[in-house]
């Protein structure tokens, strides 16, 4: 059995102008020790399905519509709240992408680690460690994401760190209870590329080093192919194509990611000019029927506005979604 496994998973955001229909049929599975990417356009639901696994998405106006998320054999989506206070943090844990707005500015950042130690403590039933112990084992995750002199950091407010180093901040609240699935989203959007890429190699340095199962969102296919063995690609709400991240870089199949990479400019071919998607991402509210990339897709036919492909494997560990794609 797979660590995670999500089935026909449909989300819909109820709104006054309609229902938007924000995931429609995920279909992922994630073993344990992998490290799946997930990649697509701003808006096409990576961060909505990051939130789906913590189940932290507003209800309302979020509302499932079917589908099942499996963790460990258990359907998230069945769970009470009391069951996922008791998951959240210690089985399955999520990086923000923009620790700014997710750190309190009026507190000291141990402060917020020792409540977020011992509010761990609490949901999962047990002794709920003393603060002088909860604060001990805040400065040695401070000192474990590579945070220099940790004791003093401890008493330090959100603003007086560097972005780099409140990022690491929340990578150390991430690892406070353990978990086994990490779930970074965007951990890298708001940094220089120095610091991001001394982020994306922690990252890598704590999932090898503490067996840990790794989903990373980005938009960026770099930060994808340095850190994730797996990427999906995501558009509107739907995942186009699932690949070995080395096989889809090389030999995309799906016109969408092969539009993407098509756009990334390429440093060592400076002939080589890039290209964009034509059009834009459809309105969720009423997204066309059949492929929702058919609008913008080149090889679109009436089939493809007619009826929604299934993710079909095309070679070994290679699925896409499209009715005209090959190998």
């Amino acid at each position: 059995m797979s660590l995670l496994e999500i089935s026909d998973y449909r989300l819909a955001f109820d709104g006054f102008d309609g229902t938007a229909a924000v995931l429609d049929g995920i279909d992922l599975a994630v073993e344990a020790g992998d490290t799946l990417g997930i990649v697509g356009e701003t808006g096409c639901g990576k961060s909505v399905l990051a939130r789906s696994l913590l189940q932290l998405n507003p209800v309302p106006p979020a509302r499932v519509v079917s589908g099942r998320i499996l963790f460990e054999g258990q359907d998230l989506l069945r769970l009470p709240e009391a069951g996922m206070r008791r998951l959240r943090g210690r089985r399955i844990a999520m990086i923000f992408q923009d620790p700014a707005s997710y750190l309190n500015p009026l507190l000291a950042i141990g402060t917020q680690l020792v409540d977020v130690i011992r509010g761990q403590d609490s949901a999962a039933g047990g002794v709920v460690r003393p603060r002088r112990a909860a604060r001990a084992l805040a400065a040695e995750l401070l000192a474990a994401v590579g945070l220099a002199e940790p004791e003093r950091l401890l008493d330090s407010h959100p603003h007086q760190l560097s972005g780099g180093m409140r990022q690491r901040v929340l990578i150390a609240m991430a690892l406070a209870g353990e978990p086994r699935l990490l779930v970074a989203d965007e951990p890298t959007t708001a940094l220089d590329v120095t610091v991001q890429a001394q982020v994306l190699a922690l990252i890598s340095r704590l999932v090898a080093d503490r067996g840990l199962t790794l989903i990373l969102i980005s938009h960026d296919l770099g930060v994808i192919a340095q850190s994730c063995a797996r990427v999906a690609v995501m558009y509107a709400g739907t995942v186009v194509e699932e690949a070995p991240t080395a096989e889809l870089l090389a030999r995309p199949l799906h016109p969408y990611a092969q539009g993407l990479l098509a756009a990334v400019p390429d440093l060592d071919r400076p002939e080589h000019r890039p290209s964009g998607i034509p059009g834009s991402i459809p309105n969720l509210l009423r997204p066309p029927g059949g492929c929702r990339f058919h609008p913008r897709c080149p090889r679109a036919t009436a089939e493809c506005a007619a009826t929604k492909p299934l993710l079909r494997e095309l070679a070994p560990a290679h699925r896409v979604a499209c009715h005209h794609a090959a190998p």
